[in-house]
């Protein structure tokens, strides 16, 4: 927002509340109530300004307060951003980037804990991407906002209270270079990139968002207990999917696992299993697994640890693997 004046956040309590997970907390005190706006309770109505906006040459940056609110704008997001760039033969542009905190774990009530990807994936038009860590949150967002496309930023929820040290240098050409972002190891990865977090040699586990670090736990049991090394990636990105590390991957591993917290049926788990076997199935020692949600309605926060994919249901995939 410093860099860029047209960069303006607008959403319920993103101002003077700072957000119901503090996420914009002090910026409207910085920036004005001109770029930090409080809006209705209208999501319809934010996505829909927001369009606009973009159109007058704006970066807006709309805050969708929980996961379970996006559906009242859905019409906006499907019918109007994502096809207009398209429609007018490429001559307007919508920069617009929707922030969603999604996904479960934090025992809230109906409607606050849902895991919408992959309608917006199966949206062609729109970008959606998945932050897992706080050195993604920090460089993915500034990627997504300078982004022209419109970019659905989904935001792990239960993971917002995780620290980590972060560069926070500006970096070079955040979206259409080569070097759009840097990893902990100083590498390239820009804002449509999967990265290897874990490196391993027995089998492969994909996740993206809340999911990678129950991954990375579950990597962390299988070496102690039963001296397996698992491999564990984050998609980062979920349309466009990257897939060229997984496929790397499972090449040296044959077998592979995706979790996310989403149900199974038609998502992006689905999609990912279907591509792998058609690239890389002769390289497959099992079938390709997936540790998901289940089919039905979010349940009450009192059972949520019996839906949302956890370390045992990771490892008992694993087994299952090994046992083809």
């Amino acid at each position: 927002m410093a860099a860029d004046p047209k960069v303006i956040v607008m959403g319920e309590d993103v101002g003077t509340l700072g957000g119901v997970f503090r996420v914009t907390d002090g910026l409207q005190r910085e920036f004005g109530e001109a770029r930090v706006i409080d809006t209705p309770l209208a999501e319809s109505a934010i996505v829909g300004t927001a369009i606009g906006l973009a159109m007058r040459g704006y970066r807006p940056v709309c805050e969708i307060q929980f996961d379970g609110f996006v559906y009242p704008a859905f019409d906006q997001i499907v019918s109007q951003l994502a096809k207009l760039h398209y429609r007018s033969a490429g001559r307007i542009r919508l920069p617009v980037t929707i922030r969603i905190p999604f996904g479960g774990g934090i025992g809230a009530v109906e409607h606050h804990s849902e895991s919408p990807e992959a309608y917006f994936c199966h949206t062609a038009g729109l970008k959606v991407v998945a932050c897992s860590n706080p050195h993604d949150a920090h460089h993915m967002i500034q990627q997504a906002i300078r982004s022209d496309d419109p970019v659905i930023f989904l935001e792990p929820k239960r993971r917002y209270w995780e620290k980590a040290l972060v560069d926070p240098r500006p970096l070079p050409d955040l979206v259409t270079g080569s070097v759009d972002a840097v990893d902990a190891a100083g590498a390239a990865v820009g804002l449509h990139r999967s990265v290897v977090v874990r490196a391993g040699t027995d089998a492969t586990l994909v996740g993206y968002g809340p999911t990678v670090r129950t991954c990375l736990d579950a990597a962390e049991v299988s070496a102690a207990d039963d001296d397996r090394s698992l491999e564990v990636i984050d998609l980062r990105s979920l349309s466009p999917l990257d897939l060229g590390p997984v496929l790397e991957s499972v090449r040296r591993t044959g077998r592979l696992v995706v979790v996310h917290e989403a149900p199974s049926n038609v998502s992006v788990s689905a999609e990912v299993a279907a591509r792998v076997t058609e690239a890389a199935f002769y390289s497959l020692e099992a079938p390709v697994l997936r540790v998901t949600g289940f089919d039905t309605p979010y349940p009450p926060a009192r059972i949520e640890d019996h839906y949302l994919p956890d370390v045992d249901r990771i490892l008992d995939a694993v087994d299952r693997s090994f046992a083809f």
